[in-house]
């Protein structure tokens, strides 16, 4: 491509499914460059085992969809926002196929599994790989389109704003970005029309989590510095069912697993415990049955629950699950045989920077789309197989808002280029170590399935310690990677805490044992800078 990617028309942050789905949607008319924090495929993106939900069964209706959506957001939902995604979901389902993605069929028509929380049979796949099959296939698009740059291993420190033009402004503008090359150690400057954040969750936060090692919740933090309100943070959503093994961190054991005839068992007493929490059993939601592996663990002091599909027999188990199949056999586990090892973790961030349905945020110029964003589909807990199809909606929809309204998009002015002249390279490399340890293990402890009052009050309390440490660090040494990451994983912490300590009730993936009732009215959390 011609130019220099440093200026272009478009700048978008992330290259998984909403931040490539962005730019192959802007890269007809326009120059975009497309900055990823590690490899290009590193994202939670290709991790997405499960599938997209889409109308597509006979007998099926939207509406069916968007009350499963609604019901499992226990009503904090954005109803005209859930309208927009669930009824472009075949369109988009329909692009992919045509982009390459390799849908499972039966005979002429897709084949279609079911998850907890949907009334039917509506999730497209690749057998249990499907993340995987569409980065592919958008990172292929992507690369051959001569309009669009790829950078990869940059990590994007703070927006540039108003603030940092040469004559200074209060404008609130943003104009790019400045980022840390992984391959330079240099900060670049980065400067666009319009920057679009796809910079997904912040589940690293968590000591157990399924999400890639770089969901550290950069755009959440860069965008609350920059001046954008943060909504519903308290609602992080757990996987039920992560791998429990102590090398491998977080390998997933996808939902799907209990859809085909999966049980859990307690290892401690043989029996399967989930006719003791709900009657929808193993079927039940996310939170609901993270909640009761929770209250199990707890209860029998147990390290982890069973999952067992051994039942259904090895030809069924192979076909449907090859991929995790195959993967547990080089970790001695054969789940034809005997179960597997789970434990809850985090697995996705429901809260985030506040976007309208055109994924604009508060900033001008700046537009968020898929995990780092709240748009209003998720509520207070996501409905399985929503997270790929928010990216691709609100993928296209932000690039169609910019390409309307380009004219109105200035060029970005002179920016301040990065100042490093005060401070020197750091000796104190196990401090980052120690603190990232820290808010993880507090996280999980104090901020995880179950919370209370007191403990919340704990966290917020650690976090204002750490605070202090991590500023006269960031103050006094240059920028690495990890230092960058440690930074936005304690704006991020600090905002789920906040958001917590707000809510007096229970509701969706927010349950305190101080407030165990869900009040009448459902009101989001917004935290204002």
């Amino acid at each position: 491509m011609a130019g220099d990617p440093h200026t272009s028309d478009i700048l978008v942050i992330g290259s998984g499914a909403a931040g490539l789905t962005a730019a192959l949607n802007l890269a007809a008319r326009f120059r975009v460059t497309v900055l990823a924090k590690g490899a290009l495929n590193e994202g939670s993106t290709a991790w997405a085992q499960g599938g997209i939900a889409a109308v597509l069964e006979p007998g099926d209706t939207f509406e069916n969809h968007i009350e499963d959506t609604i019901v499992a957001g226990a009503g904090l939902n954005d109803r005209a926002t859930v309208e927009m995604v669930v009824e472009n979901a075949p369109a988009a389902i329909e692009r992919l196929a045509k982009l390459g993605v390799p849908f499972n069929t039966d005979g002429n028509s897709l084949h279609l599994t079911r998850e907890g929380g949907h009334s039917h049979r509506r999730i497209v796949h690749v057998d249990d790989a499907t993340g995987w099959a569409v980065q592919e296939a958008l990172l292929k698009a992507a690369r051959a389109n001569p309009n669009i740059t790829l950078v990869p291993d940059m990590v994007v420190i703070d927006l540039a704003t108003s603030r940092h033009e040469e004559r200074y402004s209060g404008a609130g503008n943003v104009w790019g970005v400045y980022a840390f090359n992984r391959a330079t150690n240099r900060v670049e400057l980065f400067t666009a029309n319009a920057t679009v954040l796809a910079t997904g969750g912040a589940g690293r936060t968590y000591l157990f989590s399924t999400a890639p090692r770089g969901a550290t919740g950069d755009g959440i933090a860069m965008a609350w510095r920059a001046g954008c309100r943060i909504s519903n943070m308290e609602f992080m959503q757990f996987h039920p069912t992560c791998l429990y093994n102590l090398e491998v961190k977080n390998f997933l054991i996808t939902e799907a697993v209990r859809g085909e005839g999966g049980q859990l068992i307690n290892p401690q007493t043989g029996k399967r415990f989930m006719p003791y929490y709900d009657k929808r059993l193993e079927l039940a939601p996310r939170d609901i049955v993270a909640r009761a592996i929770d209250a199990e663990i707890k209860r029998f002091g147990l390290d982890y629950v069973h999952l067992d599909i051994s039942h259904m027999g090895a030809d069924f188990v192979k076909q449907h699950f090859p991929t995790i199949h195959a993967r547990l056999l080089d970790l001695d586990i054969d789940m034809t045989t005997g179960p597997i090892p789970v434990v809850p973790a985090q697995h996705y961030t429901c809260g985030g920077v506040v976007v309208d349905r055109d994924g604009r945020t508060d900033l001008p110029n700046l537009y968020a789309a898929g995990e780092v964003s709240q748009s209003g589909l998720h509520g207070a807990n996501r409905l399985a197989s929503n997270s790929l199809l928010e990216c691709f909606v609100f993928g296209e929809a932000v690039a169609r808002h910019i390409a309307a309204n380009w004219s109105d998009l200035a060029p970005p002015p002179a920016i301040r280029p990065w100042d490093e002249s005060r401070v020197t390279d750091s000796d104190e490399e196990v401090v980052i170590k120690q603190n990232w340890t820290e808010i993880r293990r507090f996280m999980w402890n104090y901020v995880g399935i179950v919370r209370s009052t007191k403990r919340l009050e704990r966290a917020a309390h650690r976090i204002q310690m750490l605070r202090g440490e991590v500023n006269d660090y960031y103050g006094h040494f240059r920028v690495t990677g990890d230092l960058i990451e440690l930074r936005n994983l304690l704006e991020s912490a600090d905002l789920i805490v906040r958001s917590a300590l707000h809510r007096k009730e229970s509701r969706g993936l927010h349950y305190t044992l101080d407030f165990p009732e869900t009040l009448d009215v459902a009101v989001d959390t917004i935290l204002v800078p």
